[in-house]
């Protein structure tokens, strides 16, 4: 895949000693880390090899990656083996995609408390699923939820939501039977959006309670109990976003929609449009309108856009995609071998389709194939962080030096 004219990286390298001087003692340690690693990502400040084609003779330089969660460049690879890995915990059953969303109040004071409350958010929503799932009145059944966070709207504004794959069923309570939900209707959004905002209100006001939120600049008033009680009045009487879409096509369409979701970073290099000394533009959608009229360019000071890039940095070991339901524990194996047995399917064979997720039919035989001709790249130097290769990127093998002279 040919490298995008443009990346965070670039903006990164030519403005980021400017931003970190303007935000000094402004930052976190992790931003900071971050910030770094985005710089030296695939440079040979890194490291890396050279690789030569076994057919082609092509040779090419291959820098280290930094391998840091909120890198765009690095995603890719961790997405890939992710997925491969679900393949096996796939049902031969349709699958429902759900959205519980922060109103803006709480979502405010989630950026000062993310790990606390980006927790909160992940537990509340899930509870939620949970328990209406296991009414008899609604499905009666164990479900299984896959979620992942996002802490972006597409201009990279600060909008905390999680997106949910749950199958259209469950096991009964009892483990006896499968029970399959309605055609094209999993749980009520109304009931949902009720109860999420019950549990997620009692949580928020439990942690203020036990002193785990912390607030500063505008929002310092809040750290007295009743002022933080005042403020949350405008939110228990609205409904809070739930929103449940069609379900999936089939077990490939959640694939497909899981590489492009699980791991996603505030913005990806393929949506920058240009730069100069003023700004960035990128793509970005509206969602508030339809069809084509929705996607639109934003152009935003550099300075801005890092800001906001970097609002969206977790906190060291907070994971962004949890399991719950019969996928959340040490009993995983079995509870699908058991679903499946119910269903009376076959257990996926963890040897087909995982060289290509996305494309089943045409798997690679090589894992870093030739950019040339598609053989087996071997790897004939390895060089330290720092060094320079000692031979050429790209070398035309002798054979067609020959030919051109």
């Amino acid at each position: 895949m040919p490298r995008p004219s443009l990346e965070v990286a670039d903006i990164f390298r030519d403005h980021g000693a400017a931003w970190r001087l303007a935000n000094a003692g402004h930052l976190s340690l992790d931003q900071l880390k971050v910030m770094s690693a985005i710089e030296r990502c695939r440079t040979a400040a890194l490291g890396g090899h050279v690789a030569r084609c076994e057919d082609c003779a092509h040779e090419h330089i291959a820098y280290n990656s930094c391998r840091n969660r909120h890198c765009p460049k690095c995603q890719g690879a961790a997405a890939r083996t992710w997925l491969a890995e679900r393949q096996a915990e796939l049902l031969p059953v349709g699958y429902f995609h759900l959205v519980f969303t922060l109103p803006k109040q709480i979502a405010d004071i989630a950026y000062q408390n993310k790990r606390v409350i980006y927790g909160l958010l992940f537990r509340a929503s899930a509870e939620t699923m949970l328990t209406i799932a296991a009414d008899p009145k609604y499905l009666g059944a164990r479900i299984a939820i896959t979620a992942v966070l996002h802490t972006w709207g597409s201009a990279m504004t600060h909008h905390p939501h999680v997106h949910m794959i749950v199958p259209g069923g469950g096991l009964s309570l009892d483990g006896k039977a499968w029970l399959s939900c309605r055609p094209g209707f999993l749980l009520p959004v109304r009931v949902l959006s009720r109860l999420f905002r019950r549990l997620l209100l009692e949580k928020l006001c439990a942690a203020h309670e036990a002193g785990h939120l912390r607030f500063f600049n505008d929002h310092t008033a809040l750290a007295d109990r009743a002022a933080f009680k005042r403020s949350l009045k405008p939110v228990r009487r609205t409904q809070w976003a739930v929103y449940a879409k069609q379900p999936f096509a089939g077990p490939q369409a959640v694939l497909s929609y899981l590489s492009r979701y699980t791991h996603r970073v505030a913005i990806s290099n393929s949506r920058l449009i240009a730069r100069d000394d003023y700004g960035v533009t990128f793509k970005c959608k509206d969602y508030r309108l339809k069809g084509s009229a929705r996607y639109k360019t934003m152009t935003l000071p550099n300075h801005e856009f890092i800001r906001r890039f970097l609002m969206h940095v977790l906190p060291k070991g907070f994971h962004r995609i949890r399991h719950y339901g019969f996928l959340a524990n040490g009993n995983r194996a079995a509870n699908l071998d058991q679903a499946r047995a119910l269903l009376d399917r076959p257990g996926h064979d963890p040897a087909a389709n995982t060289a290509n997720p996305d494309k089943p039919d045409e798997p690679n035989p090589y894992p870093h194939p030739c950019p040339k001709c598609g053989g087996p790249m071997v790897v004939i130097e390895i060089f330290e962080p720092g060094q320079t290769p000692l031979r050429p990127q790209a070398r035309d093998p002798p054979e067609a030096k020959a030919e051109a002279a």
